[in-house]
Order: structure tokens, then sequence, then C-alpha cells
């Protein structure tokens, strides 16, 4: 079958369901998941479709996403993406600075980017903290329970430790945004130390690629103007928005 055949089913075939996964599709068309992946990579370049984790979407469709992809599954999707936003991002931290980093996939990335040691962070991703020790920064962990799927600390405990700190800048993902329902995460635990992380900082940036638009997660923490958003390109209906920053 041809490319742009595929291409032709593959959008038919969103709009008729909105949303579709890469296995649905490769067994529709009889092909691999490698080029399923492709296919859908270029349509969502070109405009025609939004990837996500695991499929697509129809453009400006608003989809409910509750499971949440652990660590190693997303570590590697929208890898291009998300080191640019990455790279940029780190590039906000200036010395001195006091930073919260959340735990995550692509705030993972900003870690190759960090050299000042003049630079504290707090942050509730052990793996983050690991790594930031082996590059000789100064590193702050927050305590409470481990969550096993994002590699994050939640609970009262991390909470109450936030509560007595003020970051100059925080980074933090999400699991989703949209216009109504802001930023969202699966997990009613993470939100909470999101959204009290979010608080204490003075300047707040959501460092995210741009297949978490129109995507909505069960649990908001925090509003869709609490934060920049840094992100690799504008998606249709977001246009003119002034706290959303394409990065180079």
């Amino acid at each position: 079958m041809l490319t742009e055949q595929r291409y032709e089913l593959i959008l038919r075939l969103l709009e008729d369901k909105k949303s579709i996964t890469v296995a649905e599709v490769r067994d529709l068309l009889r092909t691999s998941e490698s080029t399923v992946r492709r296919d859908i990579t270029a349509l969502d370049k070109a405009g025609k479709l939004t990837k996500v984790f695991g499929g697509a979407v129809a453009k400006n469709y608003q989809t409910f996403t509750p499971a949440e992809p652990t660590v190693a599954q997303k570590q590697d999707v929208n890898l291009e993406e998300k080191r640019r936003v990455a790279k940029y991002a780190a590039s906000l931290i200036e010395p001195g600075d006091f930073v919260y980093l959340d735990a995550g996939t692509t705030t993972a990335m900003m870690l190759d980017y960090l050299l000042d040691d003049s630079v504290t962070y707090v942050t509730d991703g052990v793996a983050h903290a690991q790594r930031l020790v082996k590059k000789g920064m100064k590193v702050i962990l927050l305590g409470g329970e481990l969550k096993a799927s994002t590699e994050a600390v939640i609970g009262t405990q991390a909470v109450q430790m936030l509560m007595n700190y003020h970051f100059t800048k925080g980074f933090f993902g999400t699991n989703g945004i949209t216009q109504k329902t802001g930023f969202t995460t699966p997990d009613i635990n993470e939100a909470s130390v999101k959204s009290v992380a979010m608080e204490q900082c003075k300047e707040c940036y959501i460092v995210t690629d741009s297949s978490k638009f129109d995507l909505i997660s069960p649990v908001s923490f925090s509003t869709f103007y609490g934060g920049t958003i840094l992100t690799d390109r504008i998606v249709s209906g977001y246009e003119g928005m002034k706290h959303i920053i394409k990065v180079p």
C-alpha cells in the first residue's frame, strides 16, 4: 500500500472514531507498528492530527486519558521535541536560582544542560536527584512515599516540606492541557505535590511537547494560566496566547 493511501485511511478512521491506537491501525493496514508510528508522526507534523502516547486524536478533539504510562514507556516518545523544550527551559535558569524540578521525562532531559553549581535544586524525582548529585549540584530531595510508575515522591510529608520553600523558578511536566481543565495528571496525590510546588514558585514553567494539548487526565493541578507553557509548536486553537512559548 502506498504511503498516501495509508495517510488517507488513517485520517478517515480518525474522522469516524476521533481517536486511534497504533495497534488498531497496524491491524487494519496489515503493516508494522514502526510504519504506523512514522505515518502518525508525519501527519502530526503536517497538522492533520495530534500525536499522543500510543496513537493519535483528531485535531481540536479533547480526549480523556485516565491511564498513566510509566517512565520507561514515555522516555522514548517525542524525543526530539522534548529535547528542544528541555534545552530551552534549562537556559532560563540563572546563577543563584532556587529551582523546583518536577519529576518527568522532559524535566529529566533538562539535566543534560544544567552546568551552574551555584543553583540549588529541590525535586520530587529520585532519578533527578541522583543525576544532579553526580553532576556536583546542590540538591534537596523531598521526603515521602515513592510512586513506582513515575518515580516521584508523593504524600503529606512532601507537601509539608514544599510549604517551607520559596522558589525563584519551577519546571513542571503535565499529562494533559486544555483551556477549560488547565494542567492535569492521573494521580490525585501527585497532583497535590505539583499544585503546592507551583504555588511556592515566583515563576512557573510547564515543559511539554505539543502532543499534550487537548488531552485531559483525571486531576487538575493548575489552571490554564497558572504557568508559562514551553512547547515545540503552537497547536491549532491556542494561537496568540502570550503565556505559550514555542521554543527555537
